[in-house]
């Protein structure tokens, strides 16, 4: 057998190897993700706040307790996380917010917010429904894709129309 052959067998053999620990890893966390979501839904609380603040910073400016930052590993400490500054009855409290909800969370309003922990998993209001936040302007790079899609289509309908003329 030619080196070369040896090298792509080898290398795919390898490619196999990790794709089946990868598929094996990625169970296990999911599984584990499914408990602890259990056991977040076990503790939840509901809660009446006035939410103060809201910004995407680093756990370690955001002031939480040390027992968070000591359990935190350090990818998570390094990573920009939703945090919300809440007036919860008299004391002002630093919260995690879920990535899904932290759009919805108004600022400078009051809400009834299901908490388990420091971690909000949801969000009502008190007084009627949420506003939906507006969207966000499109991007430069967006707004290119879809000038680049209209262009194509266009393209796409003169050149089926000039092939259907010539018949």
């Amino acid at each position: 057998m030619k080196p070369i052959g040896i090298v792509l067998l080898v290398i795919a053999i390898i490619l196999v190897a990790a794709m089946i620990v990868l598929y094996f890893l990625g169970k296990k966390a999911q599984k584990k993700k499914e408990e602890q979501d259990e056991q977040m839904k076990a503790a939840a609380q509901t809660v009446t706040m006035l939410i103060i603040d809201k910004k995407r910073m680093k756990m370690k400016d955001a002031g939480l307790p040390s027992q968070v930052m000591e359990q935190a590993n350090k990818l998570m400490q390094r990573a920009k996380l939703p945090i919300v500054k809440a007036k919860v009855g008299p004391r002002v409290m630093t919260l995690i917010a879920d990535e899904q909800i932290y759009d919805d969370i108004p600022v400078k309003k009051e809400v009834k917010a299901t908490v388990s922990g420091l971690y909000i998993t949801g969000v009502r209001g008190l007084r009627g429904p949420l506003e939906k936040p507006v969207k966000k302007k499109k991007g430069f790079r967006a707004k290119l894709q879809e000038k680049y899609n209209e262009a194509n289509a266009r393209l796409k309908e003169s050149k089926s129309g000039s092939s259907s003329k010539k018949k």
